[in-house]
């Protein structure tokens, strides 16, 4: 990654925040990306603290413009795009299919799948012309299975791998790669309105691993993907859940 340019979106805490600062460790110059200022100029300064190169944007992944203008940001300043991470998403508030708010849909999709397809009709405008580039989309292990309560999240984690597909196949003939990553439970602020106690019943309950995963575990995913190490790689939503989507029983402890 030495010497790339792009950008993480939802850089600003969990996640996004442990791929800028692996990316930057690996060498690359990383825009971080996120509706959340203070969270996101956070991750930039550790970035720089750390020695890396980086510099904050407010993006709103849901908006057109903000989206356009992301991509131009870091076209401006580098005279490329060489990666892309996106990544911002947001939780479902819990309702059934038939009690779900419209405009709880709307707010899920308009982020979670939208924001993805949005940021990827800019990101590959600017690869497709350079012939080259990678992109790793956030999808999760709700993207294989489903969970009660939760259906704008799980439907837009499902799309976000017939999407990342879709772009995969679309422009793997230009040299530019298209993955996703699927996390199950991480420690991350969006798992913060689980109480601590729940968090563990279930790992216990339904991962084989038997604990949950850090956003550096994911950091290590995406990197790998985004790296030249993974140059025959596309299409592909890599599973980073601890076996969680392996089996539909709970596991037995060793």
């Amino acid at each position: 990654m030495r010497g790339k340019a792009g950008l993480v979106t939802g850089g600003g805490s969990g996640i996004g925040r442990a791929t800028a600062l692996a990316l930057a460790r690996a060498g690359a110059h990383v825009t971080v990306a996120d509706v959340d200022e203070p969270g996101g100029a956070r991750t930039a300064e550790l970035v720089r603290e750390a020695g890396g190169d980086a510099d904050f944007v407010r993006c709103d992944v849901s908006s057109a413009a903000d989206a356009a203008a992301l991509v131009a940001h870091v076209v401006d300043r580098h005279g490329r795009l060489d990666f892309a991470h996106n990544n911002a998403g947001v939780p479902a508030s819990g309702h059934r299919v038939d009690t779900l708010p419209e405009e709880e849909w709307d707010r899920v999709i308009g982020v979670n799948l939208k924001g993805v397809w949005l940021c990827m009709k800019h990101e590959l405008g600017v690869m497709r012309e350079q012939r080259s580039g990678a992109i790793v989309n956030t999808s999760s292990s709700c993207g294989f299975m489903a969970a009660p309560d939760s259906s704008p999240y799980n439907t837009s984690k499902h799309g976000v791998l017939g999407l990342t597909k879709e772009a995969a196949i679309e422009n793997a003939a230009l040299g530019i790669r298209v993955n996703a990553v699927c996390p199950g439970f991480v420690a991350t602020p969006m798992a913060d309105g689980i109480p601590a106690d729940e968090l563990a019943r279930r790992t216990r309950d339904r991962v084989p691993a038997q604990r949950v995963c850090t956003p550096e575990e994911v950091a290590s995913a995406v990197t790998w993907l985004l790296s030249d190490e993974a140059s025959y790689v596309t299409g592909e939503g890599l599973v980073v859940d601890g076996g969680l989507t392996l089996s539909i029983i709970a596991p037995v402890a060793g």
